[in-house]
């Protein structure tokens, strides 16, 4: 219960019952961001000749860097898409809480904005990895964007989650244990619920939960989702 109503807290929905929550949050499509677009159109050329000249050439190559990634993992298989995803960000992000990089108790950073501090907290890991495997072809169904209980932290946690079918054990990307898992290998994780441009789900332990429905309530991710557009412009 505890984690229901920080999620409220968080979602800026105090007026909603914890019995009640599931059944109004999801998120708004945003598969257009990319599919709409050639799968190398991450960012326009505007953008990141204002990026140059606002923070340098080291902050822009990094835009450059991730639209060659992207460019050059086309074939890969679905598995090693996931692998170099994963590690691409991992190994290149620092990991700053949002109160020190932003001033700001919770923000959700477009995979730009991640891109130009080099940093951002677990749901930065996990929205910057879940577009860039959209850009790559992974069918939106097959990706979540998972909240979970760190049961060593305890705390809220952010991961990705990949499930080839929906009867499949979700394979998780994590930004803490760094190893592609297995989510029923993960005893340190405890599901709560997950969601994607297409909806939201109950999450259980091993599979995908219940679908409760759609709604575009979610002002975090709306911000997000607006601020992404317009980077296209």
């Amino acid at each position: 219960m505890f984690v229901l109503k920080s999620y409220a807290k968080l979602f800026n929905m105090h007026s909603f019952s914890p019995s009640i929550l599931f059944l109004i949050i999801s998120f708004a499509l945003t598969a257009g961001w990319i599919a709409a677009k050639p799968k190398n159109i991450l960012y326009s050329e505007k953008k990141l000749s204002s990026i140059e000249k606002k923070y340098g050439k080291q902050v822009s190559d990094r835009l450059v860097n991730w639209k060659k990634f992207v460019s050059q993992n086309q074939d890969k298989t679905e598995k090693e898409k996931l692998e170099l995803t994963n590690d691409f960000f991992n190994n290149q992000l620092q990991w700053i809480p949002d109160q020190k990089l932003w001033k700001k108790k919770d923000f959700w950073a477009t995979p730009i904005e991640t891109l130009v501090k080099s940093a951002g907290d677990c749901e930065d890991f996990t929205i910057i990895k879940y577009f860039t495997l959209i850009s790559l072809g992974i069918p939106i169904e097959r990706l979540k964007l998972t909240y979970v209980k760190a049961l060593k932290y305890n705390q809220a946690h952010m991961v990705l989650t990949y499930s080839e079918t929906k009867r499949a054990v979700p394979l998780v990307l994590d930004n803490i244990n760094k190893k592609i898992l297995p989510a029923s290998k993960r005893k340190d994780l405890k599901p709560v619920y997950s969601f994607n441009g297409e909806g939201m789900w109950i999450q259980k332990q091993k599979k995908l939960g219940k679908r409760v429905g759609s709604s575009s309530r979610i002002r975090l991710w709306t911000e997000l989702t607006d601020r992404m557009q317009k980077e296209l412009l």
